[in-house]
This record gives C-alpha cells, structure tokens and sequence, in this order.
C-alpha cells in the first residue's frame, strides 16, 4: 500500500538524524498515534541529564542567550564551551587571549551552565603557558584547539604533559572533507587526522584527546576504525551531518565508554541522533552525560 506524505514522515521521526522541536509537530506525533514510533519524543528529551562535551560562545551580541535558550529546550544541563579562533588566521597570543576572555565572561555570568575550556597556539609556547596558568586559576578545566598545528605535532608536546599532570582533557578539531582525500579548501594542511591523533595517544597514553565532531563532516567510519585501539581517544558525537549509522558504526568499533554527547551549535541533531540510534536506557545515560562526567571526576570538575 502507498504511504500518505503524513504517514511516511510520522514513522521516519526517530530514525531521522535530527530532533524537531516544537510544540506542532512533536504534540502532533505524540496524540495522533499512541506507538513506538509515536510515543512522546520530548519526554524522551527530558529523561536524560545531558553534558554537552563540544559547545561555542560567539562574539555576538546574541550570544551567549542564545546557547543557552536551545540548550533549555533540551534539557542540555551543562555546556562546555570554548571560542576557537578563525580559520587560516595567524592565531596570535593577543587572538587566543580575547578569545579566553569571552569563554571567561560566559562562564562568570552564567555558571550553573557553562564549564570553560581555553584556546591556544602552540606555535607560541612561553604564551601558551602564560596562559594556561591564567585559565587555570579562574577555573577552566580543559583545552580546545583548532588547526593551527597538528594533534602529534612537537610543539604541542610540553601542552599534552601539562595537562596531563591537570588531568584534563584535550579536544581537537578535525578535518572536514570528503573521505582522507578530499578537504573542505579552508581547512589547512596540518589540520589533524585520524592517524595523528593514533600516533599522539600512542606517545602519551596516560593523555586525554577528544576526537572532535564525528558527525561534522570528517569520514566518520575511517576515523572509528583508526581509532578503535587507542582507548585514550574519546570521540564526540556532535556535527550537523548526521548520517543514520554514525552512533551505531561508532559504539561498535569504540564501544560505549568512549563516545561523548556533543552538539557543535547542531543541537538538534546533537541530542536527536543519540535518541534514534540503537542504544540501550544505560548506554545513553552513559554518552549523555556520564562519560563526560567521569572525565571532569579525574580533575575534581565533576557536575555532580
């Protein structure tokens, strides 16, 4: 029998990549058809305590409200946000600072839902400590990095042992393109990959790395191929490009003490595609929110 457009669409909503909030649609799905594929996807929302492992602020004047009024809608707990700089820049000391400075004032007006984490340039390696310290002692708890040195790049050596000894993690971007072949123009030549983030975890295995938006666009499946044998890698879930099998694909090959919930400013799909995959009640409690927790446990940060 042909399905109505009603129809075929009503079924697809949980294996849909993305989460539709509102009070229409979700009510709609919610009363029309008491099943499984009905059933109250927002109550599903508001079941899970939910740490969002790769959040941003924005020099706007609309953010940070604005994180904050989606995370509300569902029922993101905590952010932990960081404010990279842009892309192909220089990445001065003077950049990275103003940058810290943002996620600091964030993080001071709001703090019962922002948890800081710095930016840095290693190419700049008594600033970087300056830094650090700096960050530290107002109460960041971790590092994200961009693309203006490579994941095993040298440089960045003297960051991964501190923090090593703050016992914080680090999270780097990740080339976005089409396979390991074909870059998006703007990502630059020693933008981290795979096998990078394998060799560093393999050099410092008592770090943390965070492997950055599996769903942003990066090959999802080589990455949790490259991996699977360096369990000091833990992988964010968050991105805008949410192929059906990528939560799947990823708790099979990295199992599900290793993925993290994250958005990217994607939160919808964020929080969408973890409900849609194959995922027992503990394992999304776990990725939601414990996995990430038990990360902050190690420096003392935990939520709760």
């Amino acid at each position: 029998m042909k399905k109505s457009r009603r129809t075929f669409f009503r079924e697809a909503t949980l294996s849909s990549a993305g989460l539709f909030v509102g009070a229409g649609p979700i009510d709609h799905i919610a009363t029309e058809r008491p099943s499984v594929a009905a059933r109250d996807i927002m109550q599903e929302v508001r079941t899970y305590r939910k740490i969002d492992a790769h959040a941003h602020v924005y020099f706007k004047p609309e953010s940070p409200k604005q994180q904050i009024a989606l995370a509300d809608r569902l029922s993101i707990e905590k952010m932990v946000i960081s404010r990279p700089m842009k892309p192909g820049g220089v990445g001065s000391p003077d950049e990275f600072v103003a940058c810290n400075d943002l996620v600091l004032a964030c993080v001071d007006k709001y703090p019962d839902r922002f948890i800081g984490q710095m930016t840095l340039n290693p190419q700049f390696p008594q600033a970087c400590i300056r830094e650090i310290d700096r960050c530290m002692d107002a109460g960041m708890v971790g590092l994200k990095l961009y693309n203006h040195v490579k994941i095993n790049d040298p440089l960045f050596y003297p960051i991964i042992e501190k923090f090593i000894d703050l016992q914080m993690i680090i999270l780097m971007h990740v080339g976005i393109g089409k396979s390991r072949i074909t870059y998006d123009p703007r990502e630059p030549e020693n933008v981290s990959i795979p096998s990078d983030f394998v060799e560093a975890a393999a050099r410092y295995p008592e770090a943390m790395f965070q492997f950055a938006h599996l769903a942003g666009g990066e090959d999802w499946e080589d990455a949790c191929k490259a991996l699977k044998h360096s369990p000091n890698v833990y992988v964010d879930l968050s991105g805008s490009n949410n192929d059906a099998a990528i939560v799947d694909f990823a708790l099979a090959y990295l199992g599900e003490d290793r993925l993290l919930f994250g958005c990217d400013n994607s939160f919808y799909q964020g929080v969408g595609h973890i409900l849609a995959a194959q995922l027992t009640d503990e394992q999304r409690h776990k990725i939601y929110f414990g996995n990430y927790n038990r990360i902050l446990r190690k420096s003392g940060n935990h939520v709760d």
